[in-house]
């Protein structure tokens, strides 16, 4: 079982709510945090920009990695919304089998 924390970051709460608990609804995220306000530069159509964000941290397992950036890019906001997929390479192994017994059919 390979783990992955996902990384997003959202227009504002009520959209990191909203994606938060549809993830989890649905079962392709076993989990989710939401860090709050953070100030974002970002390079976007040839201009440098800055923004208020709130970032989303999803856990979830390679089977369902796919399912879940495809609904990620559906309910969110942005053209082009950051969804980045980090592999867990270490951890509480009860945490981490609990991740999976959360989103497995």
């Amino acid at each position: 079982m390979t783990v992955f924390v996902v990384y997003v970051t959202t227009a504002n709460q009520a959209e990191a709510l909203a994606i938060g608990r549809a993830t989890v609804d649905s079962r392709l995220a076993a989990c989710a945090n939401i860090l709050g306000p953070t100030k974002s530069i970002y390079a976007w159509r040839g201009e440098v920009c800055e923004g208020s964000e709130v970032a989303l941290l999803l856990k979830t397992n390679a089977a369902k990695l796919e399912a879940l950036t495809r609904l990620l890019k559906d309910l969110h906001s942005y053209d082009c919304p950051c969804v980045v997929a980090l592999p867990v390479v270490a951890g509480n192994p009860e945490f981490l089998d609990w991740i999976d017994s959360q989103i497995s059919d």
